[in-house]
């Protein structure tokens, strides 16, 4: 089976590269500005805000799945039209899709927890730009799928470990928020659950979040136990005194989508256990 995965040169996308290519699938990515070390059966540069770029590639690579991991914040052309198009092109060539969206599509406004049925509200242009996008893709391709995740953390390499071993070795001057509560997930995880869903025939929005609700200095401290790192040394602070908007308590209730999957979907406390070294 060929699969395309849009975005192949990111975070999510190289893992999602590593495990189509490892499964046997015949896996082709995308990138925008250059190739990374993930090891596609081949690589094409790609532009979403160009419809005959992307309208070439797709008649080319003729795949069965194509998975957008892609994103550029709040550039509303990438992130909420971009998607829309390319859902256009996998409709009309029949072509299954499956979109990545984001817990930013919600406010945190008078909830936390936050389950498939609930519609978004977003506070952010990120969050605008992304909820566009689901509402978009699944109007034009209704056999499409949309899943949501929160922050995406693994293998050392993810923003937010970057961001706490900046933190705990001085090298960066700043806070890990403790009002700001997220379900981290392990991107392994996340990639699984997405070839998972690509490979079925699941439609509608689902929900792919870590088990555990953590603010991200807790989620700090963990994955500086892990690596070793003096976690007494990661400044606190509160984001609703800090000067970045966004929302504060959002945590995805992934139930309904965890009961159809074979894919674990694992809390952070499991995942950065100092004894696993993922």
């Amino acid at each position: 089976m060929t699969i395309l995965i849009v975005g192949g040169s990111g975070f999510l996308g190289s893992e999602l590269v590593r495990q189509a290519s490892a499964a046997g699938h015949t896996t082709v990515a995308t990138y925008v500005t250059k190739p990374t070390t993930a090891s596609p059966s081949a690589w094409h540069r790609l532009d979403l805000r160009n419809a005959g770029s992307l309208d070439a590639i797709m008649a080319e690579v003729n795949p069965r799945v194509v998975i957008n991991a892609s994103s550029d914040r709040a550039d509303w052309a990438v992130t909420a039209e971009g998607p829309i198009q390319l859902a256009m092109v996998a409709a009309k060539r029949s072509i299954r899709m499956v979109h990545m969206s984001t817990d930013a599509v919600f406010s945190g406004h008078g909830r936390v927890h936050y389950n498939e049925s609930c519609l978004p509200d977003p506070i952010t242009p990120y969050g605008a730009a992304k909820a566009a996008a689901e509402t978009g893709v699944l109007a034009v391709h209704p056999k499409a799928a949309v899943v949501r995740t929160s922050l995406i953390i693994g293998h050392g390499r993810s923003e937010h470990e970057r961001l706490v071993h900046r933190l705990a070795t001085g090298n960066h001057d700043g806070a890990l928020w403790t009002d700001d509560i997220r379900c981290p997930v392990h991107v392994s995880d996340l990639a699984a659950v997405l070839l998972e869903l690509a490979l079925s025939d699941a439609v509608g929005t689902h929900h792919a979040a870590g088990a555990d609700a953590l603010s991200r200095h807790e989620l700090g401290v963990l994955i500086a136990r892990r690596d070793g790192l003096d976690a007494s040394r990661l400044p606190r602070g509160l984001r609703a005194e800090s000067t970045v908007p966004g929302p504060l308590d959002v945590r995805l209730e992934s139930q309904a989508t965890r009961r159809s999957l074979r894919t674990l979907l694992r809390g952070a406390r499991e995942y950065l256990r100092p004894c696993d070294g993922t």
